[in-house]
């Protein structure tokens, strides 16, 4: 666990951080919601507030006002045990509060945060908290990332969100298969440092000998998927994934635009010419499975990758495996509220390990277990292949 004073580092290049990913927005930016998965900015920033004033300033600090009787109402997500909430679909239908609002809220409980972490030595369990808030908020960093993404890639006029941000990292060398032998490997968080509860318990798994790819498919190799007819083949896909193929008419990767005969994709530059080398992204988890096997190969399990990993480079994509997302063996979901943080949503999703070019710094780990539900595209989705 970090001293209290990395602490208070780690808080304030925290909060600083999100307000930076949001400095290039325009004031209506901050407001749509186009689908329920993509929350408006300004909520980004009002929730990762309330969680410190909620599970940190109302329990640690005996003096603490509450900035407004409504946060909690209007910020909650999906802590049932806390209270009632606005449902998720109506986030952007909230034009108030403003968002000159919302940033005084995040300044008033970042100095009430400060006062209370310099004014007094707090308890392990206080720190946890904390260190839990900051990386919470990390979490939200990419969320804002991927929803500015969703929210201007479906503007008609693609506008571009900076120039700053790199989406298109190229692994400039050549495709190898790394076998991993046959053997017991023991899987999970043993660290003392930071890591969510769905990555401990750590546990000995037996894996079977395998080949996993030290590259993530391309979209080059993407393109000849979808030439060769694949989002048409009824035979490479789930049942589940079928329908869903035909009653959305996807035909490609999520921000692809065929343009004058040539494709296109979205970025938060602006709308660019399709890079073939670089990683493919914006793929649903049907949409890999459907690849590997149109390939003759698979998907490694969330086992499978984590065993390998120290083979290959990780980090720009979040990569689908073929794990549903369920406890490790001796899971202890905490108590209270925060047990609500991802023991109840271990049914119907997958499993997606590494981390993204858009996920925040101090933030990835080789156990670091994502989870998604496997038609979902918005955000920095690819994979690898096992055979």
């Amino acid at each position: 666990m970090l001293s209290q004073q990395e602490l208070i580092q780690l808080f304030q290049e925290t909060r600083k951080d999100s307000e930076h990913i949001c400095s290039f927005l325009e004031t209506e930016d901050y407001v749509v919601q186009p689908i329920v998965d993509v929350s408006p900015p300004k909520w980004h920033l009002g929730h990762t507030t309330w969680f410190f004033e909620e599970f940190v300033l109302k329990k640690y600090a005996d003096s603490h006002k509450l900035f407004d009787d409504n946060t909690a109402y209007v910020f909650n997500s999906y802590y049932e045990s806390v209270g009632d909430k606005v449902i998720r679909t109506n986030r952007g239908n909230l034009s108030r509060p403003t968002v000159a609002w919302i940033y005084d809220f995040r300044k008033y409980v970042t100095n009430a945060m400060l006062e209370l972490l310099n004014s007094q030595q707090l308890d392990e369990q206080a720190l946890s908290v904390v260190e839990i808030g900051c990386h919470h908020e990390k979490q939200h960093q990419e969320l804002l990332y991927t929803d500015i993404k969703y929210i201007l890639g479906n503007n008609p006029l693609f506008p571009k969100y900076n120039d700053e941000f790199e989406e298109n990292p190229i692994q400039d060398f050549k495709r190898e298969w790394l076998m991993v032998p046959e053997g017991v490997y023991e899987i999970g968080n043993k660290s003392d440092d930071f890591c969510y509860d769905n990555e401990k318990g750590a546990h000995k798994t037996f894996l079977c000998d395998f080949e996993v790819s030290n590259k993530l498919v391309t979209n080059a190799e993407f393109i000849e998927f979808i030439e060769a007819g694949g989002y048409k083949d009824v035979l490479l896909w789930h049942a589940e994934a079928w329908d869903w193929v035909n009653e959305n008419n996807i035909n490609s990767p999520f921000y692809w635009h065929k343009i004058d005969g040539k494709w296109h994709q979205y970025t938060l530059n602006g709308l660019i010419k399709l890079i073939p080398d670089a990683p493919v992204t914006h793929i649903s988890y049907y949409e890999a499975f459907a690849y590997a096997q149109w390939k003759g190969m698979r998907l490694p399990t969330e086992q499978e990758w984590e065993t390998a990993q120290q083979y290959f480079e990780w980090g720009s994509r979040w990569e689908w495996t073929e794990s549903a997302y369920s406890p490790y063996p001796n899971y202890t979901k905490p108590d209270g509220a925060l047990g609500e943080y991802n023991g109840k949503f271990m049914v119907n999703q997958k499993v997606l390990r590494g981390g993204s070019v858009a996920t925040s710094a101090k933030h990835t780990r080789h156990t670091y277990r994502n989870f998604f539900h496997p038609q979902l595209r918005w955000q920095f989705t690819g994979f690898r292949l096992v055979k």
